[in-house]
């Protein structure tokens, strides 16, 4: 018996095949009728997918039966060190540590003792116009979770 595949294998082949097709996440996730920072997550490997959801990648993209069983599988979630040194992901970690205080005052002011979920969420990005050049706009969408005694 084989094992089966990582999730970090299955997102390798996902990106190369996503690139060799000229199909964007953009692509893959309207086929898949989901959300597209939800969907570029779970086929990098940080979300399952329904048995449906993957076999629909794998027709896609003509993968494997056995990235579509890697697709399925709950994953451990977070980042692999290496990666956090990409600038990218860096600068959210800076934004983060920046204005990450003042965020947690203002959620506490507004919404009382209690945390924004990252469980019950939704995370969006956009690009909007700009003369002084184009932004990039992120939207975190979490339910308020109130501390409870």
């Amino acid at each position: 018996m084989t094992p089966i595949m990582t999730k970090s294998q299955a997102a390798e082949l996902i990106t190369a095949a996503r690139i060799r097709k000229k199909l964007s996440w953009a692509d893959i996730a309207e086929k898949l009728d989901a959300p597209l920072v939800w969907c570029v997550a779970a086929l990098l490997g940080q979300h399952p997918m329904t048995q449906a959801q993957a076999e629909v990648v794998c027709e896609l993209l003509d993968l494997e039966a056995a990235v579509a069983e890697s697709l399925q599988l709950q994953p451990s979630r977070g980042i692999e060190p290496a990666k956090l040194s990409d600038p990218t992901i860096y600068r959210f970690h800076e934004a983060l540590a920046v204005y990450g205080p003042a965020l947690k005052e203002l959620i506490h002011e507004e919404f009382g003792d209690g945390i924004m979920s990252a469980i019950n969420f939704r995370v969006d990005i956009k690009r909007r116009a700009d003369p002084d050049g184009d932004r990039v706009v992120v939207t975190f969408d979490g339910k308020f979770l109130d501390y409870r005694w």
